[in-house]
C-alpha cells in the first residue's frame, strides 16, 4: 500500500480537485454510457445521457449513506445487461421495477449484516479468497483492455498496428507521468495520457483523410454530426417516462415476476463483487471499509444509491474498478473528489456534445490507459498475498481453482440467469477452501500454541517497558 497524496477526509485545492474528477470522469463514462447503449440499441427506455445522471445522483447517495468515508464511483453495472434487456419489454416500469429489486436485496443483506454481524463473511471470504479474486476481477478485464488496443472490440477484422502504436504510447505517456514528472503534473497521468492519446490520434487520422488512407482513419469524426439531432439534447429519464406510460406493458403479477427473477440472483452474486472491491480500495488506501464505514452502510449506499439513480437512468450502478484504479494511480482518495465527479456527470449529461467529444475517444486510447488502471486492480490483490502461505498446499489449491476457473471463463447459465466467471470463481474458492479447512484445524492449533509459547517465552527473557520505567522512577526521585 503506497501513501496516498491525500486522504478520505482531506481536501484537495480547488483546480487540482477538478483536475481529479475530470480524471475520474473519463475514466469511467465509457463504461457507463456503454451498458445502456448495449442493453437497448434503440434508445427507447434508457439514455446514455439519463444513466449518467442515474450514476451521479446514486454516487452521491452512497457517498452520504457511507458518511464520505470510501472514495469510489458508481457506474452503470454490465452484471445487468441482460435483466435490463428482459424488463425494458415490460417498459419504464419494468426496468425501473428491476432496479428496485436488485437494490432492495443489496438493502435486505445490509439489514442482515447489521444484526448477525460480518464475522460470518470474514470466515467465509478470508485473504485467501479475496486476493485472488481482486487480482481475478483485473485479469478477467485485460482482454478488454487489450482488445480496445489493438481496435478488435467489434471483430478481427479491425486489426490495426496504428491503434496498437498509439495505446501503447498513451499507456507510455500514463506511466512516465506517473512515474517519473515532477511537481503537480504527477498526480494527473491518466488525464495526460488520454489527451496525449487522442491528439496523436486526430493527427494520423486527418493524415488518413487527406491521403485518403483509411486505415490511419483512427478516430470516427462522424459521431460529430449526431450534435445536430437535438432530441438526443434532453435526457430520457425513467421517472418521467414512468409517469407518462404508466403500467401499460405490464398485465399481470406474472410480468413483475418475471422482472423480480431476472434482477435478483444477479444481485446476490454481485453481492460477492461488492465485498472485493472494497476489500481492494481498502487494501489501496490503507483502510479496512468493511469495518470503517463497514459493510452495512457501504451496501445500503450501493443498493439505495442503485434505486435512486435508477429513477434517472434505468441502470443499476455498482462500485467501478475504474474508479479505484484512478484513486490508486493519482494518489488521491478524497471523497470530495468523488463528489465532484458526480456532480460533473450530472452537469455533462445536459451537454449533449460534451457527450459526442467523449463517444469520439478512439477505443486504442481508452484501452492504453486501461492497461494502467486494470492492471492496479491485478496488483492490488495480489498484494493481499503477503497474508498467505504459499507453502501450504491446502492455500495453493484454494488459489489455483479461483485462477483457472475464472481465466478460463467458467460461467453457469440458468434459462435467462447467467452466472458470471467472477462469481464461479469465487464459489469453487470457497468450496475448496471449506472442504480442505477441518483437515487443518487441529494443526492450526497446535500451531498457535506453539507461537503463543513463543511468546511467552520472548516476554520471559525482555522486561516489559512499563515496569523498567516504574524501576526507573525511585532513582530519579532520589
Amino acid at each position: 500500500m503506497e501513501k496516498m497524496k491525500y486522504g478520505v477526509h482531506d481536501r484537495p485545492p480547488f483546480w487540482q480537485n477538478l483536475a481529479f474528477a475530470m480524471q475520474q470522469v473519463l475514466a469511467i463514462v465509457a463504461a457507463t454510457i456503454l451498458v445502456p447503449l448495449i442493453a437497448d440499441p434503440s434508445g427507447t427506455y434508457l439514455s446514455q445521457s439519463a444513466a449518467l445522471i442515474g450514476a451521479g445522483v446514486g454516487t452521491i447517495i452512497y457517498l452520504c449513506l457511507t458518511q464520505f468515508k470510501s472514495p469510489v464511483f458508481l457506474g452503470s453495472s454490465f452484471a445487468y445487461i441482460a435483466p435490463l434487456s428482459t424488463a425494458i419489454t415490460f417498459g419504464y416500469l419494468g426496468v425501473f421495477l428491476g432496479s428496485i429489486f436488485a437494490g432492495l436485496t443489496y438493502v435486505v443483506i445490509a439489514i442482515i449484516i447489521h444484526f448477525v454481524g460480518t464475522n460470518w463473511i470474514n470466515r467465509l471470504m478470508p485473504p485467501i479468497i479475496i486476493g485472488p479474486v481482486v487480482a481475478l476481477i483485473g485479469f478477467d478485464l485485460a482482454a478488454s483492455a487489450v482488445s480496445n488496443v489493438m481496435n478488435t472490440s467489434g471483430g478481427m477484422e479491425n486489426y490495426n498496428l496504428i491503434s496498437i502504436a498509439i495505446g501503447l504510447i498513451t499507456f507510455f505517456v500514463v506511466v512516465l507521468v506517473s512515474v517519473k514528472a515532477k511537481g503537480g503534473i504527477k498526480m494527473f497521468p491518466f488525464i495526460i495520457g488520454i489527451v496525449a492519446g487522442y491528439a496523436l490520434a486526430c493527427i494520423i487520422t486527418l493524415i488518413g483523410i487527406w491521403a485518403n488512407v483509411p486505415y490511419m482513419q483512427i478516430v470516427d469524426f462522424s459521431v460529430y454530426e449526431k450534435v445536430t439531432h437535438f432530441e438526443n439534447w434532453l435526457p430520457n429519464l425513467i421517472i418521467v417516462g414512468m409517469f407518462k406510460e404508466g403500467a401499460a406493458h405490464i398485465s399481470s403479477f406474472s410480468d413483475v415476476f418475471t422482472v423480480f427473477i431476472a434482477f435478483v440472483p444477479i444481485a446476490l452474486v454481485s453481492f460477492a463483487e461488492h465485498i472485493a472491491d472494497h476489500k481492494n480500495l481498502g487494501s489501496i488506501i490503507g483502510k479496512d471499509l468493511t469495518k470503517d464505514p463497514g459493510l452495512t452502510r457501504t451496501l445500503l449506499g450501493d443498493g439505495l444509491g442503485s434505486v435512486a439513480g435508477a429513477a434517472f437512468g434505468g441502470v443499476p450502478t455498482t462500485t467501478y474498478g475504474e474508479s479505484i484504479g484512478c484513486v490508486a494511480l493519482s494518489k488521491n482518495a478524497s471523497t470530495r473528489t468523488i463528489l465532484t465527479t458526480s456532480v460533473i456527470c450530472i452537469i455533462i449529461s445536459f451537454f449533449y456534445p460534451i457527450i459526442v467529444f467523449i463517444s469520439s475517444i478512439p477505443s486504442c486510447v481508452i484501452g492504453g490507459v486501461s492497461i494502467a488502471l486494470y492492471g492496479f486492480i491485478s496488483v492490488s490483490g495480489l498484494r493481499m498475498f503477503k497474508e498467505i502461505d504459499l507453502n501450504d498446499s491446502r492455500n495453493l489449491f484454494v488459489v489455483a481453482s479461483i485462477f483457472i476457473t475464472g481465466i478460463g471463463g467458467m460461467f453457469l447459465n440458468f434459462g435467462s440467469i447467467k452466472i458470471s466467471n467472477i462469481a464461479c470463481a469465487l464459489v469453487v474458492g470457497i468450496l475448496t477452501n471449506v472442504l480442505l479447512t477441518p483437515r487443518n484445524k487441529k494443526q492450526q492449533g497446535q500451531n498457535d500454541i506453539s507461537q503463543s509459547r513463543e511468546l511467552l517465552e520472548s516476554e520471559d527473557t525482555i522486561e516489559p517497558k512499563s515496569k523498567r520505567k516504574k524501576q526507573a522512577e525511585p532513582e530519579n526521585k532520589e
